[in-house]
């Protein structure tokens, strides 16, 4: 049963964080309707090889071993791991491409579960970005900037639309570490930059406590710490009327928050009741806490509850060397639970308002880096042209965009940079990706700086 003051504490609680916009959209929002609710991001971080996977070259086969002609090249930047190369050798794919689906999407051998969905996806070939290494692509990304400082995307739509549930972040990431070679990931790819930390993705971990600290010590009863927040949050409350610091009122939701996922956490990652026809569909991994398939279920699971981002990140696609064996791997990691999750939220009726986007921070160069041999070579990172996939919230199924040349090297039709996908995204969402803004020393910010525009062909 509730005191009297802890139901006037709750109800002063509710009316401050009302006042901020905790939990519901800003004045304004969404700018127009909305066929999208919520974001999966299966973020493959490395950079898949867009030759190996969905951009076939056949007629690479003509020119294997020779050097990549300066005209193609065009002077491009290249990283120091491959700056010092007296050749480039040109580097076609080992693996077996073929059509699939109504749409006759091409793709890799390597991608048999989700050559079964290709009539379900955008597949976007003509996507490049700014950055050539690693941090500064995926901060980019994630940011719109390849200086680390600003806020995610996650943290923007977090901002900008609020929650479905009270008794859950609105971001949470998911994390699964694959057998290939990893690059490091900063915490800061999910924060919250200059926007209140209450926005700040909440990384979920496998295991006993899925979230750190959110457990009551042995001893420590729920009405102890009931009676704690009580007090804590009465001297917030005088600290923040004092101060006017946004912070405070951030910190004092957050205990709530904490509070009501000490109930809301345990239930969602106890798997123990999904039927076993779940786990055939997503995979033998599907069952082992951590893993890239197990994250996907419980991609599903968030999203069934209302959480507006969810964000998995996949390491292990850094193939410089030995391509053909680790990307097989990443593959085996990734293919099936990736199309496992699109056919299961398209069963359960939320794949129409769940967007779920594939693919890296870039691609990976056609030429070899080091030797080229008869079974295997390396790509290194390709800014200029990658290929990524959506699919549901609105976006055009069955639909392929954009055309790179014959080395997958430069696009030829319909580029795409970052921004668009991201202002197209926020478009489906019911965000103009122009109009969500933060002003910050001055300035008015937004995820997409200064550049984006919303890409209709993508669009159902």
């Amino acid at each position: 049963m509730m005191t009297r003051r802890g139901f006037m504490h709750t109800a002063a609680l509710g009316s401050l964080l009302a006042q901020d916009g905790y939990g519901a959209p800003l004045a304004g929002l969404p700018h127009h309707a909305a066929k999208a609710k919520r974001v999966i991001m299966l973020f493959q971080h490395g950079g898949p090889s867009q030759l190996d996977l969905f951009d076939w070259k056949p007629n690479l086969a003509k020119v294997r071993g020779q050097d990549l002609p300066d005209s193609v090249r065009q002077g491009q930047r290249l990283t120091g791991m491959t700056a010092y190369q007296a050749t480039f050798p040109t580097a076609p794919t080992v693996f077996k491409f073929a059509q699939h689906g109504k749409s006759g999407a091409w793709m890799s051998e390597l991608l048999p579960h989700t050559a079964k969905i290709a009539d379900q996806l955008t597949i976007m070939k003509s996507l490049h970005t700014e950055a050539i290494n690693h941090d500064p692509a995926v901060t980019f990304f994630q940011t719109g900037f390849q200086l680390a400082g600003r806020p995610s995307i996650g943290s923007w739509l977090s901002y900008g639309l609020g929650s479905e549930n009270q008794d859950l972040p609105s971001f949470v990431v998911l994390i699964s570490q694959g057998r290939g070679n990893s690059q490091a990931l900063a915490d800061r790819m999910w924060g919250s930059g200059f926007l209140p930390t209450k926005f700040q993705g909440v990384k979920f971990r496998s295991g006993k406590d899925p979230v750190l600290y959110l457990s009551n010590p042995d001893g420590y009863t729920a009405g102890a710490r009931r009676r704690f927040l009580d007090d804590l949050g009465q001297l917030n409350q005088m600290r923040l009327e004092e101060y006017q610091d946004p912070e405070i009122a951030t910190r004092i939701s957050q205990y709530e928050m904490a509070y009501r996922m000490q109930t809301s956490v345990p239930e969602l990652a106890d798997m123990s009741k999904e039927p076993e026809k779940t786990f055939e569909m997503y995979g033998p991994d599907s069952r082992k806490p951590g893993s890239y398939a197990a994250n996907c279920i419980l991609a599903r699971r968030l999203a069934e509850r209302g959480v507006r981002f969810i964000q998995l990140y996949h390491r292990g696609w850094d193939q410089h060397g030995t391509l053909p064996k680790q990307i097989k791997w990443q593959c085996e990691d990734t293919d099936q639970a990736s199309a496992a999750l699109i056919t299961d939220l398209k069963q359960r009726g939320l794949l129409d308002d769940t967007i779920v986007i594939w693919g890296g921070e870039f691609g990976r160069t056609v030429y070899s880096q080091g030797e080229l041999t008869e079974t295997n070579y390396g790509r290194d990172h390709h800014p200029r042209c990658f290929t990524m996939w959506a699919a549901g919230g609105g976006f055009k199924s069955g639909y392929t965009h954009g055309e790179t040349d014959d080395f997958s090297y430069n696009i030829v039709k319909d580029p795409m940079e970052v921004h668009d996908l991201n202002a197209t995204m926020m478009h489906l969402l019911g965000v103009d990706h122009s109009r969500l803004t933060f002003k910050f020393q001055g300035r008015h910010y937004r995820l997409t700086d200064v550049h984006g525009k919303v890409v209709p062909e993508l669009l159902a």
